[in-house]
């Protein structure tokens, strides 16, 4: 599988005559390139904004997602989240709409861990996001689905990881046949869709926002619940966590891990060769499952 490649290369200097052509109030400030991750470029710009621009096609849908339903679902969240200030427009020589987001200051969670007593705050946000959707919000086939229609995806995984490492052992075998075993929910909530450390940040041990909502759809909130043991290092943390997310059943709770599990063996496929801290990452969420709870 591997990290999917940019299908456009964008610097600082595309970046620059998009903000001169659409927002030429903005174009002055200091540009400064931050990060590029499977789907999008972001840009620094001036001190309390960035620029956010699709680098493959397949991102571009999402974020017209994020455009249209983050605003409206900013105002019931207790942690920030980058709503789209402005929005920028297909150019002839760059193809895809893009945003401007306020910044956020911080680090991702897989370099800056949250204290243990982020739990209750990782809660409360679960709690707040995963209310019931709009019929006309987004689905995502791959996120917030029914977690059997993901297995096939996790066995082709788990076979090509065999050999390349032991991260997938017996126990993390029972988890996922735990979680594949567990009721499925009918109930379909608003989800983050990618709840992994890159896209929460934190600072001084507290959690400051939640970035990358570029898969933001209705689905199975525990897709998103599997963050508790990507993100808590700590055993007693991650229950605090799961009692504060009252609403919350036991079988929600086991596909929740089945999707940590399915998250760690993505991760281990894309990065194995490349991403040491992805497979950190990754490694780490599945010593957290065996660990419990």
């Amino acid at each position: 599988m591997g990290i999917p490649l940019a299908e456009l290369t964008i610097d600082a200097v595309m970046v620059r005559e998009l903000l001169f052509q659409q927002h030429s109030d903005l174009a002055e400030l200091s540009l400064l390139a931050v990060s590029s991750g499977w789907d999008n470029a972001i840009f620094r710009l001036g001190e309390h904004l960035a620029v956010r621009l699709p680098r493959r096609e397949l991102a571009a849908a999402l974020v017209l997602n994020e455009q249209r339903w983050l605003p409206r679902l900013a105002a019931q969240l207790p942690l920030k989240v980058p709503v789209p200030l402005r929005v920028g427009v297909p150019q002839e020589w760059y193809p895809w709409a893009w945003s401007i987001v306020p910044w956020i200051d911080g680090e991702t969670a897989d370099v800056a861990p949250p204290d243990d007593d982020q739990a209750d705050v990782l809660g409360r946000f679960f709690e707040a996001l995963h209310r019931p959707a709009p019929a006309d919000a987004p689905h995502n086939p791959y996120r917030g689905v029914p977690l059997a229609q993901r297995e096939v995806s996790f066995e082709e995984r788990a076979a090509k990881l065999t050999g390349r490492c032991d991260a997938i052992d017996t126990r993390v075998i029972a988890i996922w046949n735990e979680a594949l075993a567990a009721q499925e929910s009918t109930a379909s909530t608003w989800i983050h869709g990618d709840m992994h450390p890159r896209n929460v940040l934190c600072a001084r041990g507290r959690i400051e926002g939640i970035i990358d909502w570029g898969d933001i759809a209705q689905g199975d909130a525990a897709s998103d619940l599997a963050g508790i043991w990507m993100l808590l290092p700590n055993l007693q943390a991650r229950r605090r966590a799961m009692a504060a997310c009252p609403t919350v059943s036991s079988a929600t709770w086991a596909r929740a891990k089945g999707w940590a599990v399915l998250y760690a063996a993505i991760f281990l496929d894309a990065a194995l060769e490349s991403d040491p801290g992805m497979v950190a990452m990754a490694k780490r969420t599945l010593e957290r499952l065996k660990q419990g709870p």
